[in-house]
């Protein structure tokens, strides 16, 4: 976890830029990546009236922007209204932005941050949207954000936040985690709208983890759907997700509590339940019997479960943390396991806690 003691997590930086603003409180801010995410958050600050620079690397792709308003690629038939300003150029769309949202790739984030690390200005408002781990030392977003741009202020943007009923104006809630107040009062007045609800938390760890373990669960959960589990064992799976993922969290230092709100269990639900997500795509088709490279390959975006699953796996080994589900998928995914024979594994499992962190530690055991 991360140095509380840093300007990323709370204390206000030395030297910050003043940043420019326009009529009607509209603002400058940058949207770093051009996929499904990145694109519906540039949509709703665009159409509340700020400048959005949108930061891509592909050229077509801000070329379509710039002309039509659209990016087919990952929003096809959705339209973008307002002062949107597409480049390729990350220095100029950072140049007077008062905060920056990032949506790279887990895999790509820390190469891009630190390339590019000299065009962050200090006291910017830098904020996590990506929800994944890194494999040295089992670094999550915003910490990497603190180590390499350490004079910004750094937040987390997690929760039920499907880009496909976003852009469509459907009523969502997401939450802001940062340590500085803020921090987390400008992202509520920058995206908050009639049907984009923003709510605050302190949590940073927690709800970002939170944010990529629940993609694991979706996995599970497509290949459950497959199947045609009945609502009963969906149900088990769904409600054994959150007690494992929040077994995981806790012992890494989360707040528990972070687990019963939209961040939690708000986020699993709508990953584990919807045709919408990625994650559950790529499961139900694996449990159809397609190949886990040729399901990733038909989604054609990133699946960052599948990614995930195996850090967390490596991670919860080494620590002793029992996370059968994660097992599970994995020996399904890598070890050639059936779907059925995992789930029955669970029902023969040991019958202990129903709620994580109820019982006495010695009564609850491990389940």
């Amino acid at each position: 976890m991360s140095d509380n003691t840093s300007p990323g997590n709370g204390q206000s930086p030395q030297n910050s830029r003043q940043f420019p603003s326009g009529p009607g409180g509209a603002r400058h801010v940058a949207v770093l990546g051009g996929g499904s995410f990145g694109t519906a958050m540039a949509k709703i600050l665009a159409e509340k009236g700020h400048t959005v620079h949108f930061w891509m690397r592909d050229e077509n792709q801000v070329r379509e922007l710039t002309e039509q308003g659209t990016n087919s690629r990952y929003m096809p038939g959705v339209r973008i209204e307002g002062d949107l300003r597409p480049t390729t150029r990350f220095a100029e769309a950072l140049a007077e932005a008062e905060a920056v949202f990032v949506a790279i790739p887990s895999k790509a984030f820390r190469q891009v941050i630190r390339t590019h690390a000299n065009d962050f200005a200090p006291g910017q408002i830098v904020v996590s949207l990506t929800k994944g781990v890194e494999r040295d030392g089992f670094k999550l977003m915003s910490e990497i954000l603190q180590e390499e741009i350490p004079r910004t202020r750094i937040g987390v943007l997690s929760g039920p936040n499907l880009a496909a009923e976003i852009v469509n104006r459907e009523l969502t809630a997401t939450v802001i985690a940062a340590k500085d107040p803020e921090v987390r009062r400008a992202i509520q007045d920058l995206l908050g709208c009639e049907y984009f609800r923003v709510y605050a938390n302190v949590d940073v760890y927690g709800v970002e983890l939170a944010g990529a373990l629940k993609n694991i669960y979706a996995v599970v959960s497509g290949m459950a759907a497959a199947l045609d589990l009945g609502e009963n064992a969906r149900a088990m799976l769904l409600t054994r997700s959150l007690a494992e993922m929040s077994r995981f969290a806790v012992s890494l230092g989360a707040n528990p509590m972070t687990f019963m709100g939209l961040a939690g269990i708000g986020d699993l639900v709508v990953t584990c339940t919807s045709s919408k997500s990625r994650n559950y795509r790529v499961g139900y088709a694996v449990g159809k019997g397609a190949e886990l490279d040729d399901a990733v390959a038909e989604l054609g975006q990133v699946a960052e479960g599948i990614h995930t699953l195996l850090l967390v796996k490596e991670k919860a080994e080494a620590v002793g943390i029992y996370m059968p589900l994660v097992r599970g998928l994995y020996d399904i995914l890598y070890g050639g396991a059936s779907i059925k024979a995992v789930i029955n594994g669970l029902m023969t499992a040991v019958q202990n806690s129903d709620v994580e962190f109820i019982l006495p530690r010695t009564l609850s055991g491990q389940g």
